[in-house]
């Protein structure tokens, strides 16, 4: 069982906080979730190395999933990238 690490950027509006709800209910035991929060220097950083333009935004293993980069979270995508599969 490989062992995902799913980041989720998020910057405190509901829109935010709705997408972080969605992800927590698909990951599994096999993703660790870590939530970014933009208002931090840390995430700032960690968005700007993953080119990410708009929040909330998801990268699975260093990847920023296709979905955020054009448009709002799919869980579809998310799946296709292993994110709640074990």
């Amino acid at each position: 069982m490989a062992q995902r690490t799913v980041e989720v950027f998020i910057a405190g509006c509901p829109v935010c906080d709705d997408a972080l709800q969605s992800i927590r209910k698909l990951v599994c035991e096999s993703c660790d979730l870590q939530v970014q929060d933009m208002r931090t220097p840390g995430a700032q950083a960690k968005a700007k190395k993953y080119g990410i333009r708009r929040v909330p935004s998801v990268v699975v293993n260093g990847q920023l999933a296709e979905c955020c980069q054009t448009g709002g979270i799919d869980t579809k995508t998310l799946q296709r990238l292993g994110v709640g599969t074990r």
